[in-house]
């Protein structure tokens, strides 16, 4: 069961959170398109800013707050990088920003807090992207995402399977993450990944093809999801065999939580350090973009809140019952969590992606 919990489960803007001051007004809103719209130059601009925070050091701010034998996961390496730094804030929450009613906010403010050290730390001047997953869920393993080798500008492409399918070419081909051993970022394309999971009993269609959940007329039905109705539009993208959980898994490698080779054993495989991949911030960003959509579809969805914050995978029954989180129920004051790494500010204030704290669009 552990396995499953894991499985599934400082502002740009001058402006303090509702916790402080008010925000910053935003009066100029950032874009964010998706990668393919982005020119040669803008994409090389974004590479360079990743690779820039994974060469910079061990961020002794970071403050882990989950007990350790909940997050099952290894202590901070002060000899990582600041990159790393922003992964093990996913690893320590994970249990508490899945399946809760901290799925979407904490990922909305964790890629916006990237963006900010990208800007902050590496001088990056874009905004975010994001992978619009349906263009390619047809045929993911042949994307044209995966063939940009280009090492300045391209994300590259699938892993070598002789070398434990670290990534070979592109932007990332030298990649290095600390966790949870120090590897080469990997990616193995993997069409029916939930079929190991048998003996999990929330995985109800083990022969799922995972592409198929994540279609336009997938995203579509989420988009057009029942006004208001904020707990099951969640409980649709986070279902087990879901949109959100099917990209993490069909990239396989560290997006799924595949153990690397030269892990000790035993190593448990756990997406809590999925966000060792790059390709992470752009599916959140969809993930994101797909909450954003659906604000705006209707005007009964835009302020539509509500979720607990005690996660509950322990059945099939208790994951129907609460599917994004028992009581205590959270609420527009409470906090986002941020391990020290940055500011805290409140679920209201990413609520409004141009309310002062966020200010940005999507294309």
């Amino acid at each position: 069961m552990r396995l499953l919990s894991s499985i599934i489960a400082s502002a740009f803007f001058l402006g303090v959170s509702s916790l402080g001051a008010s925000a910053a007004a935003c009066t100029h809103p950032s874009v964010r398109r998706e990668w393919r719209k982005l020119s040669v130059v803008e994409r090389a601009e974004w590479v360079s800013a990743i690779n820039c925070l994974a060469n910079l050091p061990h961020d002794d701010s970071l403050t882990p707050t989950v007990d350790p034998s909940v997050s099952n996961i290894s202590p901070v390496n002060t000899s990582g990088s600041y990159w790393d730094d922003l992964v093990y804030v996913h690893m320590d929450l994970n249990t508490k920003i899945h399946n809760t009613g901290l799925f979407y906010p904490f990922h909305r403010f964790y890629v916006q807090a990237v963006e900010n050290s990208m800007k902050e730390r590496c001088g990056y001047t874009g905004a975010f992207p994001y992978w619009d997953w349906s263009i390619d869920a047809h045929d993911v393993e042949h994307s044209p995402l995966f063939r940009e080798s280009d090492h300045i500008s391209g994300v590259g492409g699938w892993g070598d399977p002789a070398k434990d399918f670290q990534v070979q070419d592109g932007g990332f081909r030298h990649f290095g993450v600390a966790y949870p051993v120090p590897h080469i970022i990997r990616r193995n394309f993997t069409l029916q990944p939930f079929l190991p999971f048998g003996d999990v009993p929330m995985f109800t269609n083990l022969s799922q093809y995972a592409n198929e959940t994540f279609t336009p007329a997938e995203v579509h039905k989420l988009v057009t999801w029942t006004p208001g109705d904020f707990v099951g539009f969640q409980a649709y993208m986070e279902r087990p065999e879901g949109p959100h959980a099917s990209v993490h898994f069909i990239l396989g490698g560290d997006l799924s939580g595949y153990c690397p080779s030269n892990a000790p054993q035993p190593c448990i495989p756990q997406p809590t350090f999925s966000a060792n991949e790059p390709m992470f911030f752009f599916h959140h960003a969809m993930v994101d973009k797909i909450w954003y959509d659906w604000q705006h579809a209707n005007s009964a969805n835009f302020w539509a809140y509500k979720g607990g914050s005690v996660q509950n995978l322990t059945s099939v029954q208790a994951l129907h019952d609460w599917p994004n989180g028992m009581a205590p129920d959270l609420h527009f004051d409470s906090t986002i969590p941020a391990d020290g790494m940055f500011s805290e500010v409140a679920i209201r204030d990413v609520m409004d992606t141009t309310g002062g704290y966020l200010c940005y669009v999507y294309e």
